[in-house]
């Protein structure tokens, strides 16, 4: 049985290097202040220590606006900062041992890359999925060809988790990505690149619900 449902829609993913020189922190208090409601942090390259700091930091500021805070893989941060849930892939430790630890309140999201892992993710107790890449992006390029909007809809069509689009997500094509039956997006540049991460935000969250 699944612990709860995901309650956002717009799904902020970190990168320090998509900010345009801006410290990660300041891009996330105003995305927050335009009404994102969770943050995976998703910092691949810093060790346990510096990741738990940062994860701290983001938590406080997440707390703050009522957002919930996921991370990335690390199972052992997530329990250390009291996170809200993880984000797993393929590479990560399996969803049933990382249910086992962390308990039926927290939320495990899966990222997917194939009809497939969504649905294998589903019977393995994950409570809500990330699909894609939709559209070409420099950072999923080595999860291969975009998978397209029919893809994506067939996913939606045939697992009952949540999904949420990822992959070269802009405020063009949200009108299209709905069209599958989503139930939010995934996103890094679109928002901390973005000269006003506030307005793109909102911008962002009006689409969706639009």
């Amino acid at each position: 049985m699944r612990s709860r449902f995901p309650n956002f829609d717009l799904y902020l993913v970190t990168d320090r290097n998509e900010t345009q020189g801006r410290d990660l922190l300041w891009v996330l208090q105003r995305a927050l202040d335009g009404g994102v409601r969770a943050v995976q942090l998703r910092e691949k390259d810093l060790g346990g220590r510096e990741l738990f700091v940062l994860a701290e930091k983001i938590k406080t500021i997440c707390e703050h606006y009522d957002a919930g805070l996921f991370i990335n893989d690390r199972i052992d941060v997530a329990q250390g900062v009291d996170a809200d849930g993880v984000q797993l892939g393929n590479a990560s430790i399996p969803i049933e041992v990382v249910r086992d630890l962390l308990g039926p309140r927290k939320l495990i999201g899966a990222s997917t890359h194939s009809i497939k892992e969504a649905q294998e993710a589903e019977r393995a107790g994950a409570d809500f999925v990330l699909f894609g890449p939709v559209y070409f992006t420099p950072s999923k390029a080595i999860y291969g060809k975009p998978q397209g909007l029919a893809h994506l809809k067939e996913v939606v069509e045939i697992i009952s988790l949540p999904v949420y689009a990822i992959g070269g997500i802009k405020p063009e094509n949200i009108p299209e990505v709905k069209e599958t039956g989503i139930r939010g997006v995934a996103l890094i540049s679109a928002i901390l690149s973005a000269l006003d991460p506030r307005a793109a935000a909102q911008e962002m969250l009006r689409l969706l619900k639009g």
